[in-house]
């Protein structure tokens, strides 16, 4: 259980509750990562704002997304999110254990075609190591067919996953997948 005090799915009330209906819809479940940001439903709902962006977004797919986010949680070793992505992955994507762990190993070794590689090999060096990022990296993803939008997104995609693994380890989310 967390340390700070949360609002269950069946507790909730107003706006949590509305929100918690979209997580329910979509997922089948409020995954215990989610509940957190009940504490402040303000950032709940930026919370349920972006998942139905990236969820609908025009470029950035499902299976590179998860990976973004498995990959930059194990750079970071928030547990919660690297098994929370990891089951995505295997429940939705069809990958097997085998095939997640070499990912882990040598993350250009990822079932993706040559743009999302590139994108999700870009993602990682700029969550990794922010100042190496160069004009030349966003320059071979353009050429690869992305746009500064997908670009910035992507990024942000990383970053902001980054920011969750923070909280989670922070105040202890409890695995629940």
């Amino acid at each position: 259980m967390s340390i700070v005090q949360t609002v269950a799915p069946e507790q909730a009330s107003g706006k949590v509750a509305q929100i918690y209906a979209r997580f329910q819809e979509a997922m089948g479940r409020v995954p215990t990562g989610f509940q957190l940001y009940s504490a402040s439903p303000d950032l709940l709902e930026q919370l349920a704002q972006q998942t139905a962006y990236y969820m609908q977004h025009p470029t950035l797919g499902f299976a590179l997304l998860a990976l973004i986010r498995m990959l930059v949680s194990e750079q970071n070793d928030c547990a919660y999110c690297i098994g929370f992505n990891e089951s995505l992955l295997i429940d939705r994507l069809g990958y097997s254990p085998d095939q997640i762990a070499a990912i882990k190993r040598d993350p250009a070794t990822a079932p993706l075609d040559e743009r999302d590689k590139a994108m999700l090999l870009f993602v990682l060096k700029g969550t990794c190591k922010p100042k190496t990022i160069t004009a030349d990296d966003l320059d071979r993803l353009r050429t690869l067919g992305w746009n500064d939008r997908d670009i910035v997104d992507g990024l942000y995609h990383g970053a902001r996953n980054a920011a969750v693994d923070i909280m989670f380890d922070a105040l202890k989310v409890e695995n629940d997948f």
